[in-house]
């Protein structure tokens, strides 16, 4: 089987039809996904292992949680490859710092990423935060948000609580 056969196969089975090129044949022009990743590559602000990582928490964010905007950006001076997105049209504008599972940060360096990454962001009241996204070597990602400074959790909502199976079992226990 010739390699250009198998792109155009892959291509109508993972792209959807609005990302598709619709008047020339999938081997003139990539599909979206692969121009996305050539222009994390070409950014040269950070190894092969970080930019592979961000392309799958780019695919993630877009594919798997469904956010409609997702961004990507480079920093230079940090070494760094981050993206913007929002989860839903209606809310703000996140940071998400993807890295593999091998990197460690220091508090100072977690510290540098989110002055510089939320720089760009319009929201000067907020805290800083970013969303920690780390791969796996098997391409599981875990989120973690960090934030600068303490922030108040949201009050519980107590009708979520005692429709919950949870509850129930916690309730039926305490009861005996």
């Amino acid at each position: 089987m010739r390699p250009g056969a198998v792109t155009a196969q892959l291509c109508s089975h993972t792209c959807s039809p609005r990302l598709r090129p619709a008047a020339r044949p999938a081997a003139h022009q990539p599909p979206a996904r692969e121009r996305r990743f050539t222009e994390m590559m070409s950014m040269d602000v950070a190894d092969s292992t970080q930019v592979y990582a961000a392309f799958l928490v780019y695919l993630d964010l877009l594919e798997g949680r469904n956010w409609p905007e997702v961004t990507c950006f480079g920093l230079a001076e940090l070494q760094l490859v981050y993206l913007q997105g929002r989860e839903r049209e209606t809310e703000s504008f996140q940071v998400v710092v993807p890295t593999p599972v091998h990197m460690s940060f220091s508090h100072e360096r977690i510290r540098e990423i989110m002055k510089k990454a939320c720089a760009q962001l319009d929201k000067p009241d907020s805290p800083l935060s970013v969303i920690l996204a780390i791969v796996e070597s098997d391409s599981t990602i875990v989120y973690y948000k960090l934030t600068d400074g303490f922030i108040m959790p949201d009050p519980p909502d107590d009708t979520e609580d005692k429709d919950n199976k949870q509850w129930r079992k916690k309730r039926k226990k305490l009861f005996k």
